[in-house]
């Protein structure tokens, strides 16, 4: 009996905000990467694991690509870069509602010297008006030869099974990877600190934002109800900690109360969630601290 199926990679590149994470989380139909408006929500690599009855296709989303400040900046680049030269498939992902512009034009150059398929996913078309759709296809199609050109919108599910299926014709057939119920190989850790910054970003503003770290300290299964996490949000000054607590406590209460929410969805169990804030001065530009804070060992390298 032939066990074979559709199987292969697929890395999500494009500027920050085109909206990778939320095409991912849709794709998945659950949530387990973070979203904000806010740039370079994404720091990290995440696997996102789809399977069906023909398939099983690990999406990896990446770091939106920018040019770097800071040596988080640069190690989130090499994430990116790392992740492209591993994919069957790329999928080069632009908001539709936003005019070609020079980050646009570096992730093109990237991917012209990467012998990779490439898809170009024409994101939030429910944004614009049906025949700005052409005129924006028309334009790329000059720019590069792309294996597919689909527009979509990620956040309201156009066009996103239409992209699956045609994706299934460009993948080599293999055996699974993974079990049909993993949606992620991310660690659980990594997942709730996700979630926990993600409502730091929600509900912060200005320099923040970019500034924020959370490391997990704790998960313990205290009693048969609840599982207790405890986890410490870094930022670099001693300001943003002010803010960050606010008044009475008041805003730590909230990046608490919603990111317990989603933790418990998550977990599919109660939790207790106890957070901290902690001061690192300047730790995006120290490797030291970035990997001290959890990112990986072998960037550094």
């Amino acid at each position: 009996m032939d066990n074979t199926i559709k199987t292969g990679f697929i890395t999500l590149i494009g500027r920050p905000n085109a909206g990778k994470s939320t095409l991912l989380n849709n794709i998945l139909e659950q949530k387990i990467a973070i979203m904000s408006n806010k740039p370079q929500t994404t720091r990290n690599i995440i696997n996102g694991i789809y399977t069906d009855e023909n398939s099983q296709i690990v999406f990896i989303d990446t770091p939106g690509i920018h040019k770097p400040k800071h040596k988080l900046g640069d190690y989130m680049m090499k994430l990116a870069n790392g992740a492209l030269s591993e994919s069957e498939i790329i999928y080069l992902i632009i908001s539709a509602d936003e005019k070609f512009g020079s980050g646009d034009q570096r992730i093109i150059n990237i991917v012209k010297k990467l012998n990779v398929p490439t898809f170009l996913i024409l994101n939030k078309i429910d944004l614009i008006k049906k025949d700005d759709i052409f005129k924006i296809i028309d334009f790329y199609k000059k720019l590069y030869d792309f294996k597919e050109i689909i527009p979509i919108s990620a956040l309201k599910s156009i066009n996103v099974n239409k992209l699956i299926n045609l994706t299934k014709k460009y993948l080599p057939e293999s055996i699974k990877m993974y079990p049909d119920d993993i949606i992620t190989d991310s660690p659980e850790y990594f997942l709730i600190s996700e979630f926990i910054r993600e409502k730091v970003l929600l509900l912060t503003s200005e320099e923040i934002p970019h500034s924020v770290s959370v490391v997990i300290d704790k998960i313990e299964k205290e009693d048969n109800y609840k599982k207790h996490i405890m986890a410490t949000i870094v930022v670099e000054r001693k300001s943003q900690k002010g803010i960050i607590i606010g008044k009475q406590g008041n805003l730590i209460k909230k990046i608490g109360k919603l990111a317990r929410k989603d933790i418990e969805e998550l977990l599919q169990e109660k939790i207790f969630l106890e957070l901290w804030v902690k001061v690192i001065k300047e730790w995006r530009n120290s490797s030291y601290n970035i990997r001290e804070l959890g990112y990986r060992d072998d960037i550094f390298s």
